[in-house]
């Protein structure tokens, strides 16, 4: 309840400061226009010789200005007190921050469990180390299935071109040959071929294969 009605505890306050610092500086200027005022009735009695009137007018004069440095005094004071209330209000302000953030804190506290918390995190590198393990592992695996599969692919595709460049060289020759599709010539068939072994050599050293 204090911290609810503080502030307005505060504002009122310096209100009334505020009020008491300009009726302070009208009483001030007040009393200047009365000390003008004085001064020239003491010159006025000093020129026709009447020193009975100048001490009198001397001694309200000197009273005068003791009141008008007593409201200098007073004024300070208030300015004081403004400024006192100002660093109060500032520094309730600064208390209740601090009060709703660690209300904050300790709500947060009693939902966050630092051992669970902990608990997690190392659950999460664990479960994150097994994905990337086994993304590894994927990878590596699918690496060599197609890397094999590549090199499986260019080397028939090397045999392939081979076969067909030396298909067309010598296909009038292989009339009779029988083709890939209807397997391996037989032993007869091969001894009624008509290219010899010299030939098929000499074909293959014109290709670049050995």
């Amino acid at each position: 309840a204090i911290n609810i009605f503080f502030p307005d505890i505060i504002k009122e306050q310096n209100r009334e400061l505020r009020g008491t610092q300009r009726a302070i500086s009208r009483d001030r200027a007040a009393l200047e226009k009365q000390e003008k005022q004085l001064e020239l009735e003491i010159k006025k009695m000093a020129k026709t010789g009447n020193k009975e009137a100048c001490k009198v007018l001397a001694k309200q004069l000197v009273q005068l200005r003791k009141q008008k440095n007593r409201t200098y005094a007073v004024s300070s004071k208030v300015t004081s007190m403004s400024t006192q209330t100002k660093v109060m209000n500032s520094q309730m302000k600064m208390a209740g921050a601090m009060s709703a953030t660690a209300k904050t804190m300790q709500a947060v506290n009693k939902k966050v469990d630092p051992q669970k918390t902990l608990q997690t995190m190392q659950n999460f590198q664990k479960e994150n180390m097994k994905m990337e393990m086994t993304e590894e592992m994927i990878n590596d695996t699918l690496d060599d299935i197609f890397d094999a599969s590549d090199e499986e692919e260019e080397s028939q595709d090397i045999v392939n071109q081979v076969l067909d460049e030396i298909g067309i060289e010598i296909s009038g020759k292989m009339a009779k040959a029988p083709s890939a599709a209807r397997g391996l010539p037989s032993a007869s068939a091969s001894t009624a071929a008509t290219i010899s072994d010299e030939e098929i050599e000499r074909q293959l050293k014109a290709l670049g294969v050995d």
